[in-house]
């Protein structure tokens, strides 16, 4: 492949050489894009150039804090979250509550692997147009959403991760299993997080249709075996908001304490 020229205008800049990153800026590199790649030790002078261009944060949350010491002042309006989980509370006391975001809805199963879309990415702010675009020219579904809409897929994509990881460690099963035999269950521990996650993010959803959905997409990959991953963003965070707002949340509390997390009465 032929080298793309250092002078041609940026689509935009990428953080994170993970899988995601990684496969962002290779098949932006195949339909003749520039987009820079940002290491954790290399790339960075990616962003010494003028504001204006999508910088896509593609890294672990728990990350999140160093590459925000690292991005000059002028390019935090650029920044473009990806990241999964409860991120607004760490927005909010990084001044970063407006900032762009987005919900992607592809796999990539290993660094250097192909990037297999699983839905529409909405993404919202002010890079949102700029995002979705880029992403269709990389045959990824994309879209820029209103901060309403984003906020109901975020929930929800938040309450999937955590609910179905949470039953699928605590009865070692696969969420196909969870909808067949542990219902009941993920409809009470969705009714709980509900009430927690909705109100912060400004997100009415009925939840019976809620738990519809979370289960249909759950039967169709029903092999999968969720498990809890990033504590503190997912199921940390709901530990937390219910001790604050003085919620008792018993099912997600007796599931959690079977895992020897810290947990709410």
């Amino acid at each position: 492949m032929a080298p793309l020229d250092p002078e041609m205008r940026c689509t935009a800049v990428v953080i994170g050489g993970g899988r995601v990153g990684t496969a962002l800026a290779r098949l932006s590199q195949a339909r003749g894009l520039r987009v820079p790649l940002v290491g954790r030790q290399e790339g960075w002078q990616a962003l010494d150039g003028p504001a204006g261009v999508p910088v896509a944060v593609c890294v672990r949350n728990d990350d999140l804090s160093a590459v925000l010491q690292r991005v000059p002042r002028l390019r935090l309006p650029d920044l473009v979250f990806l990241q999964n989980g409860m991120l607004r509370p760490w927005l909010q006391e990084h001044g970063l509550a407006g900032a762009s975001r987005g919900l992607l809805f592809f796999a990539v199963a290993q660094r250097g692997g192909p990037a297999v879309p699983g839905g529409v990415s909405p993404m919202v702010g002010h890079h949102a147009q700029a995002m979705a675009a880029w992403l269709q020219q990389i045959d990824l579904p994309a879209a820029a959403v209103s901060p309403k809409e984003f906020a109901a897929v975020e929930v929800e994509k938040l309450l999937w991760n955590s609910a179905f990881g949470l039953l699928c460690q605590v009865h070692g099963c696969d969420v196909g299993t969870v909808v067949g035999h542990y219902r009941q269950q993920l409809h009470d521990l969705a009714a709980e997080m509900l009430a927690l996650a909705g109100p912060v993010c400004g997100a009415e959803l009925p939840l019976e249709p809620l738990v519809q959905r979370l289960c249909a997409y759950s039967l169709a990959i029903a092999d999968y075996r969720g498990a809890v991953k990033e504590w503190t963003w997912r199921n940390g965070w709901f530990v937390q908001e219910a001790a604050r707002r003085g919620l008792a949340c018993p099912l997600h509390s007796e599931l959690t304490k079977r895992l020897d997390r810290p947990t709410v009465s």
